[in-house]
């Protein structure tokens, strides 16, 4: 596939977004008690595996148990969306102005890394305290069993937090805003290069799979290539993913890790590499569909506003 081709797709694909798409909280609401089996897998202790993970779940805590810290992501997706999707298009429209003189012309597969790398960046000041309630909330039920651990003043297993505005509140309270941005490093060095195999394996593989002379991508090629770009993104994302996690979920009952380093090395040196690949059939089974089904809602009202508009213009 040639530059020309790629920029091409891009143009039409990732262009001139600004608003959350139309399937992004379906998918939401269709994917997040995989979430709660990644968090568990990933900090938790005693799950071995998916299946067990999802038995013990729903035997300890019933199918609610699936959709614990729901409500927080979910009433902040709109605008976490709006933002790195917005961030992402205006950063390829500049430099295309700066390049080119033309803030129209077809971005390069350079100009989408830099857009994808300051879309990755801005995403964690928005992400981080979302993700922090949300694994906060996901693991308060989670036993700790370990007799080396200086644990705080709650019962291990016992709730902590009446929901996420207590839950934030009381991270306020007792941490600061440094404890608001607990794990920012890892969620960093995890966003950068996951929206990077994210945004462009998505118009690489739509391009490829779209047939010559199309001008536009159909809703199958849209769907397929949605699904591999979410499957690829979090193939990239789950060794820091898992870093991320153990390090937002240190401080419910215990303060375990003293940083990134220092995770990473207990991490290491208790289970070995294997433990950087915690949740990767999850989060790959997990972004499929839900990337799908974001991208295939988000082009379809994409056509929507443009024929909209172009019907007011007429």
């Amino acid at each position: 596939m040639t530059n020309e081709g790629l920029a091409l797709k891009a143009k039409y694909t990732l262009f001139m977004y600004h608003e959350p798409p139309v399937g992004w909280k379906h998918r939401n609401l269709f994917t997040f008690y995989k979430c709660l089996l990644q968090t568990r897998l990933q900090a938790g202790q005693g799950y071995g595996n998916t299946l067990k993970c999802v038995l013990t779940v729903y035997r300890n805590e019933s199918l609610a148990g699936f959709f614990k810290g729901m409500s927080f992501p979910l009433a902040s997706i709109g605008i976490y969306s709006s933002v790195v999707f917005g961030v992402f298009s205006n950063v390829q429209r500049l430099l295309s102005q700066l390049r080119h003189g033309d803030p129209a012309t077809a971005p390069s597969l350079t100009d989408m890394t830099l857009a994808s790398i300051v879309a990755g960046v801005i995403s964690v000041g928005i992400g981080t305290p979302v993700e922090l309630v949300k694994i906060r909330l996901q693991m308060q039920t989670q036993p700790y069993n370990k007799a080396n651990v200086k644990l705080n003043s709650r019962v291990p297993g016992s709730p902590v937090y009446r929901g996420p505005i207590h839950c934030l509140r009381t991270i306020l309270e007792k941490e600061g805003i440094a404890g608001i941005y607990r794990g920012n490093v890892a969620m960093l060095l995890r966003d950068v290069p996951g929206y990077c195999a994210y945004f462009i394996p998505y118009a690489m593989f739509c391009d490829w799979i779209t047939p010559d002379g199309s001008m536009s991508p159909n809703p199958l090629s849209i769907w397929v290539a949605g699904g591999v770009a979410g499957a690829v993104s979090w193939a990239v994302c789950t060794p820091m993913d898992v870093v991320k996690s153990r390090l937002q979920a240190d401080g419910v009952y215990l303060n375990q890790y003293k940083g990134i380093l220092d995770c990473m090395l207990q991490s290491y040196q208790n289970e070995g590499l294997k433990v950087f690949c915690r949740g990767l059939m999850v989060n790959t089974v997990r972004g499929f569909p839900s990337s799908a089904a974001m991208f295939l809602g988000y082009e379809l009202s994409l056509k929507a506003m443009k024929k909209c508009q172009t019907e007011t213009n007429s």
